[in-house]
């Protein structure tokens, strides 16, 4: 995808944002996970559309924290433009997975530049739904986002809405994609979307591509 021209106070890279409502995220099938059962750094393909590349997504762990934390692994995750140039950084710190306790519970944090924290993705503790509050770069709560009571994927596909703070109004949605029987079945390769309002300030758009792969690693990353 081409870029458009950068709106005031955009942070360099977040212009591909701008101008699209819709995100596309594809995980790469990675073939020694496929043959061996070892955990491999996750990368994925961040497109428009129209299925043009905007952005390309790499995990950042050893081996030893992939396959013993499992899907509870803390990563940085860094992101590049077209021309290599790391636009975004996401941090996830080692957190408790279970839902039964309040403490410790999951997060992100999403920086764009990378050092510059532009906003944060934090589990919100709920006995039964899956929820996350989106927070500005001064913690301050801006949306929320509500997934269903049982997270699974084997069926069919999964939404999880972005809603205001008062969840009556639906601003944005992440889906999970259903991606086939055999493809879910033996790898754990994941097609979400991201829709949001074409006007969303594009840092806020950045966080939502943070609250995606929070919950792509949280939900659908397979336990080996």
């Amino acid at each position: 995808m081409p870029a458009p021209p950068p709106p005031l106070n955009c942070p360099p890279g977040l212009e591909y944002l701008s101008q699209i409502d819709m995100i596309l995220i594809h995980q790469q099938i990675e073939l020694l996970e496929v043959l061996f059962s070892f955990e491999s750094s996750n990368v994925y393909e961040i497109k428009n559309s129209f299925g043009q590349r905007i952005y390309f997504a790499a995990e950042d762990t050893n081996f030893c924290i992939r396959n013993c934390c499992g899907r509870s692994r803390p990563f940085t995750l860094r992101i590049t433009d077209n021309v290599g140039r790391e636009v975004i950084t996401l941090e996830r710190p080692l957190r408790c997975n279970c839902c039964c306790c309040p403490c410790c519970l999951q997060e992100i944090e999403i920086q764009a530049p990378p050092g510059v924290p532009v906003g944060y993705v934090t589990q919100t503790w709920h006995p039964c739904l899956t929820k996350f509050t989106i927070q500005n770069q001064k913690r301050e709560d801006v949306l929320k986002i509500s997934g269903p009571c049982i997270v699974c994927s084997c069926i069919a596909g999964v939404d999880f809405e972005i809603t205001s703070l008062d969840e009556q109004i639906v601003v944005g949605r992440i889906s999970k994609h259903w991606s086939g029987f055999l493809r879910e079945a033996f790898t754990d390769a994941d097609n979400f979307g991201i829709q949001f309002p074409r006007d969303l300030d594009v840092k806020m758009k950045a966080v939502m591509i943070g609250a995606c792969f929070l919950i792509d690693y949280m939900f659908f990353e397979r336990t080996r």
